[in-house]
C-alpha cells in the first residue's frame, strides 16, 4: 500500500467520506472540489448504458456493447483526447485496471465482463485525489507514477534542456520551490547534495502543506541524457528524508518486516520447513540492510561470509541458525527496496523433528492403550456388577399379546412395528434367561434356531425361522437392563394396524385412516404443552427438533422451525395447537388450508409474522412440522426476497474458493464467506422454483445438484471443506 504519514486521512477512496461530510456543512460558494473530478462529466464509449442506481459524483459505471478486450483500448484513446495522461503505479505493472492523471486530478478505470452477457463488457471510474502533485512532461512514454509519495518516472521526447526548462517552470506553477542544501542541512543534518549526474543534472524541491498537499517531504529531481536523443526522468522523495533506521512491523511467516512497506506476501508458516517473505520497502538499501542485520542477530542468526554480496543497489547474504539457514536479497526497483528472505530447515533439523514427531507419537499410542485397558477394565467391573443385579430366573410369556411371537411378562417399553416386522422391548432379566425364554418358547411353536457364533453373558444373537418366515433376535446387556431388539418376515403381521397395539405395558397403536375404530388407548386426548419451550410442542412426544434461521454471529432468528413426533391421535395435536397457538394471537387464514384425516396444513398470522402448520402421520404417530418468519429481522439484515421471487445466500466454510453457476448466473464465494468474521455473503434472487446448479471447488471437478425453492423463502446453501452441500431454509 501506499505510504502514509501517521494522523493523515487516506488518499483514494478512503478520503471522500470525510470531504463529503465537510462539505455539507460548508457555504455553497466553497463546496467545490478540485481536486477529485466529477465522473459523471467524463466522456464514455459509444452505446453506454449507465448504472443510475449507483452514480455518484465520484463513481459511476455503465455497460457497453463490447468484450472487454475492446472495451480497455478504446477507453484509454478516449480519456486521452479528453487530456488524461495513463500512468502504471509502482509494481502494479500486472493490474487490468487503468490509472489516469490530468493536473491535479486522478482518475480509476476498470472493466468488467457483464454477468451472463459475454457480449457486454461493464466500465467503471472512480476520482482519486492525487496528494502528491508533480508534473508530466509532454508526451512522455513509459510513466510510472505514485500520487502519494511522490514518486514519477518515464522517458521525455524533449533534450535534457529543453526538459529541465519546462519542469521547473510547471514544478513552481503547482507550488514546488527549490531547496538549497543549507535549508535541507537545518532540519535534515545528514543531507547530502551531490548536484554532479555523469551525463544529467540533480535538483531538490520542497512543498508547504495545503492546496492537496499533504505532509510533503522533499523530492530529488534526476534527469539523464539519453542515446536516442530523450531524457530520461525520476522523482522521488529525497533520500535523506526517508527513515534511517526503520522498526518492526507485524511478523509475516514467523519472520520480521520493515515499516513502511508498499507491498508485502509471504509463504508458510513459523513452523514451516520452507517459508519466504517478499516485500517492497520504502527506504533505501542501507537503512533496510541494517534491519535485516539487526533483526536476524537478535533471533540468534548468524551472517555467514562465504557468498556474500554488497553493492550499492543489491545484496545477497546467507545467514545460519541452529536449525535452519536463510538467504536475504536486496535490490532496487524505482523508489523502493524490494526483500526476498527465504529461509529452509537443515537436513539434521528435519531429522530430528521427524524422531520427535514418532516419539512423541509413539508416547501418545502407548498412553491410549494404558488408558483404553484402564476403561475396559473398568467397564468389565462395571459391567459384572450390573449383571449381578439382573435375574436368571426363568420368565413366563405375557399374556394376550399381539406380537407373532411371545413377549416375556416383565417387558418394558415395547415397541412393535407389524407393518415393518420390527420388535424391541427393555427387560430386567439377565441375557441367560432371555435366551432361555425364546429357545424354549419359540421350540414349542416350531420354530428352528439357526447356531450363531455370537453367545455370551453379555450378548446373544439368534436366529429363527419356520413355514419360509424368519427373524432375528438380538439380547445386549446395556448398563442395568438388557435391550432386546428382533426384525424379519417372522414379525409381519398381515392386519399390522390392529396388531399394532401390543400390549399394555408400552406397545403404540396406530390411529392413521382406515382402521376400526380406536380403542380407548388411542382416541382423542388433550395434549400438555411443554414449558419453556420457543415453539409449542406437546410434553408426550418422542422427538423434538428446533432449528433457527440467522445470520452467524447474530442472535436475531429470521426463521424458526419445530420438527416433532408424537404417539397420539393426528386429530389431538391438531386441536392441541388451534388452542396454543391461539393463546399466542395466533390466528389461522383459510388460505391453501387442507385438513385430512391423515394430512394437515393450515396458515396462520402472528405478531411477529407468518407461520405454518404441517400435521402428518408415520409409524403410528403423527409428525409435526411448525415454522414461523420473523420479517422484521429478516428485512434488517435484507435477506427478504424481491415480491413474488426467492432468495438463495451462499456460504463456504472450506479454505478454497467455490462457484455456483445456477440459473445462467455463475457465483464465486470466497473461502470462509458467510462465517461470522466474514462481510455479508453473496446473495442472488431468483424465481421460485426447482433448479439444477453446479458448484466446483479451486482445482476440483463441478458436481451437479438440485435445490427447490419456494416464493418469499430465503434459502442458505452451505458448502463445505470437501464440497458437500448443506441446504437450510433461513427464512
Amino acid at each position: 500500500m501506499p505510504e502514509i504519514a501517521r494522523g493523515i486521512v487516506p488518499a483514494g477512496k478512503r478520503l471522500l467520506p470525510l470531504i463529503f461530510l465537510l462539505a455539507v456543512g460548508a457555504p455553497l460558494a466553497a463546496k467545490a472540489d478540485n481536486g477529485i473530478v466529477d465522473v459523471r462529466a467524463l466522456p464514455r464509449l459509444e452505446g453506454a448504458v449507465e448504472d443510475s442506481s449507483r452514480t455518484q459524483s465520484y463513481s459511476m459505471s455503465y455497460s457497453v456493447p463490447t468484450v472487454v478486450a475492446l472495451s480497455s483500448p478504446a477507453t484509454q484513446k478516449l480519456l486521452a483526447a479528453d487530456g488524461w495522461v495513463q500512468y502504471t503505479r509502482p509494481l502494479d505493472e500486472k493490474s487490468t485496471s487503468l490509472t489516469f492523471k490530468k493536473a491535479q486530478q486522478g482518475l480509476r478505470v476498470s472493466f468488467l465482463q457483464s454477468p451472463g452477457r459475454p457480449d457486454q463488457s461493464v466500465v467503471s471510474y472512480t476520482a482519486e485525489r492525487i496528494t502528491a502533485n508533480v508534473p508530466f512532461p509532454l508526451d512522455a512514454t513509459d510513466i510510472v507514477f505514485d500520487q502519494n509519495r511522490p514518486y514519477l518516472g518515464c522517458v521525455a521526447p524533449l533534450a535534457l534542456d529543453a526538459t529541465l526548462d519546462f519542469l521547473r517552470k510547471e514544478m513552481v506553477a503547482i507550488g514546488w520551490k527549490p531547496l538549497s542544501a543549507a535549508d535541507a542541512t537545518a532540519r535534515w543534518p545528514n543531507a547530502e547534495f551531490s548536484e554532479t549526474v555523469q551525463n544529467g543534472v540533480r535538483a531538490y524541491y520542497s512543498h508547504d502543506d495545503g492546496d492537496g498537499f499533504y505532509r510533503q517531504r522533499p523530492i530529488m529531481l534526476t534527469l539523464l541524457r539519453r542515446d536516442d536523443g530523450k531524457t530520461g526522468l525520476e522523482i522521488r522523495v529525497a533520500p535523506f528524508a526517508l527513515p534511517q533506521t526503520l522498526e518492526a512491523d507485524s511478523e509475516m511467516a514467523g519472520l520480521p518486516r520493515p515499516k513502511p512497506t508498499r507491498t508485502a506476501k509471504s509463504s508458510g508458516g513459523s513452523d514451516s520447513v520452507r517459508r519466504q517473505i517478499e516485500v517492497a520497502v520504502v527506504a533505501e538499501l542501507p537503512a533496510t540492510l541494517a534491519f535485516y542485520r539487526h533483526e536476524l542477530a537478535s533471533r540468534n542468526w548468524t551472517e555467514e561470509t562465504n557468498g556474500a554480496v554488497v553493492t550499492p543497489d543489491s545484496v545477497t547474504l546467507r545467514f545460519s541458525s541452529a536449525e535452519q539457514t536463510a538467504t536475504l536479497t536486496l535490490g532496487r526497483k524505482y523508489d523502493l527496496t524490494v526483500v526476498s528472505l527465504v529461509t529452509q530447515m537443515t537436513e539434521a533439523a528435519l531429522a530430528a523433528r521427524a524422531r520427535a514427531k514418532k516419539e512423541a507419537d509413539a508416547k501418545f499410542m502407548s498412553d491410549a492403550a494404558a488408558m483404553a485397558k484402564q476403561v475396559i477394565a473398568a467397564d468389565e467391573a462395571r459391567r459384572v456388577a450390573q449383571a449381578a443385579n439382573l435375574s436368571d430366573a426363568p420368565l413366563r410369556p405375557l399374556a394376550d399379546s399381539a406380537t407373532p411371537v411371545p413377549l416375556p411378562e416383565n417387558a418394558e417399553n415395547v415397541k412393535f412395528d407389524g407393518a415393518d416386522g420390527r420388535l424391541g422391548f427393555d427387560s430386567a432379566f439377565s441375557v441367560r434367561a432371555i435366551a432361555a425364554f425364546y429357545r424354549g418358547s419359540l421350540k414349542s411353536q416350531g420354530w428352528k434356531e439357526r447356531p450363531s457364533v455370537i453367545n455370551q453373558a453379555n450378548m446373544v444373537v439368534m436366529d429363527f425361522s419356520k413355514g419360509g418366515k424368519a427373524f432375528s433376535l438380538t439380547a445386549m446387556q446395556m448398563g442395568p437392563k438388557v435391550k432386546v431388539s428382533a426384525d424379519g418376515t417372522g414379525l409381519v403381521m398381515a392386519n399390522a394396524k390392529m396388531a399394532a397395539k401390543a400390549d399394555g405395558a408400552g406397545a403404540q397403536a396406530s390411529n392413521e385412516p382406515g382402521t376400526n375404530e380406536p380403542s380407548a388407548k388411542t382416541a382423542d386426548e388433550v395434549l400438555e404443552a411443554e414449558p419453556d419451550s420457543p415453539l409449542p410442542v406437546p410434553s408426550k412426544r418422542t422427538m423434538r427438533s428446533i432449528g433457527t434461521g440467522k445470520m452467524p454471529g447474530s442472535d436475531a432468528p429470521f426463521r424458526r422451525e419445530l420438527e416433532a413426533s408424537v404417539p397420539a391421535t393426528l386429530n389431538s395435536v391438531l386441536v392441541f395447537y388451534r388452542s396454543e397457538l391461539g393463546k399466542r394471537g395466533w390466528q389461522e387464514t383459510a388460505e391453501g388450508a387442507v385438513v385430512k384425516p391423515d394430512q394437515v396444513q393450515l396458515a396462520f398470522t402472528s405478531p411477529d409474522g407468518p407461520a405454518t402448520l404441517r400435521l402428518g402421520r408415520s409409524k403410528g404417530e403423527t409428525t409435526i412440522n411448525l415454522a414461523q418468519k420473523y420479517p422484521a429481522a429478516a428485512a434488517k439484515a435484507d435477506v427478504v426476497p424481491k415480491p413474488g421471487q426467492s432468495k438463495l445466500m451462499f456460504g463456504n466454510i472450506g479454505k478454497s474458493e467455490a462457484t455456483v453457476s445456477i440459473n445462467k448466473q455463475t457465483i464465486r464465494i470466497a473461502a470462509g464467506a458467510g462465517g461470522p468474521q466474514s462481510p455479508r455473503p453473496p446473495m442472488i434472487d431468483l424465481p421460485p422454483g426447482k433448479y439444477q446448479y453446479a458448484l466446483k471447488i479451486a482445482g476440483g471437478p463441478a458436481r451437479n445438484n438440485q435445490i427447490e425453492i419456494g416464493a418469499g423463502d430465503t434459502w442458505g446453501v452451505m458448502i463445505g471443506p470437501g464440497g458437500d452441500v448443506l441446504p437450510l431454509q433461513m427464512y
